[in-house]
């Protein structure tokens, strides 16, 4: 994984956290959002761990300029500011994530896993407000005309599994049907729904009740 963050003491926090015998490898650091391109350029990361606030290019604009890009890493936002506007900005850039650096390591660690293998994350301290402040800053998720009628009933499943933040290889486990089915089914919601990623699949899944915070 990619750590970026401007401060030292974080990055070193992390290190201490994300061990290698837990199977985390600390590919490279970065100071500053300006420094994300290439870094994951030469690294390849399959995470990015993204701060928020930083001197030159923050990460809202740092992430929304890797996901410009082909076949970029997800990014799960970590960060201290319990800020709805900032956190609701990194998901309309494409975070596929965030959660708040107090919470306990254990979540720290699920989470990355979680987004690590095509999953989203999204911390439940602040996620009920984050979507509000979502919904009136941004297009509800979707093309404005589909609706979840148009989801088959396995569709359906999959998509309550998906806002409550499993992941392909939970939702294969959890329904007894195969990776790439899974991986059908989540391709046909995104394209009946007009969702561009998984974090907007959450927002969908939130906003026409299929799940509600909370809810794991």
């Amino acid at each position: 994984m990619l750590l970026v963050d401007d401060q030292e003491l974080v990055r070193s926090g992390l290190r201490r956290i994300l061990r290698r015998k837990d199977g985390f490898v600390i590919a490279g650091e970065c100071a500053d959002g300006a420094e994300v391109p290439a870094a994951v350029a030469l690294h390849s990361p399959d995470v990015v761990v993204m701060d928020l606030r930083m001197k030159q290019v923050d990460g809202i604009e740092a992430t929304r300029q890797l996901r410009s890009t082909d076949h970029p890493p997800p990014v799960l936002v970590l960060t201290t500011f319990d800020d709805d506007q900032l956190l609701s900005g990194a998901l309309r850039a494409g975070a596929a994530g965030f959660i708040l650096k107090d919470s306990p390591a254990e979540e720290l660690i699920r989470a990355i896993r979680t987004i690590a293998e095509g999953g989203a994350c999204l911390d439940p301290a602040v996620t009920e407000r984050v979507l509000a402040t979502y919904r009136t800053s941004a297009p509800t998720p979707g093309n404005g005309t589909s609706t979840l009628d148009e989801l088959t009933a396995r569709e359906l499943d999959v998509l309550t599994l998906i806002g409550r933040g499993h992941t392909n290889a939970e939702i294969g486990r959890e329904l007894g049907i195969s990776g790439v089915t899974v991986k059908s089914h989540v391709g046909h919601i995104f394209l009946k729904l007009g969702l561009r990623d998984r974090a907007a699949a959450i927002v969908y899944a939130f906003d026409n009740g299929v799940v509600s915070p909370g809810s794991r």
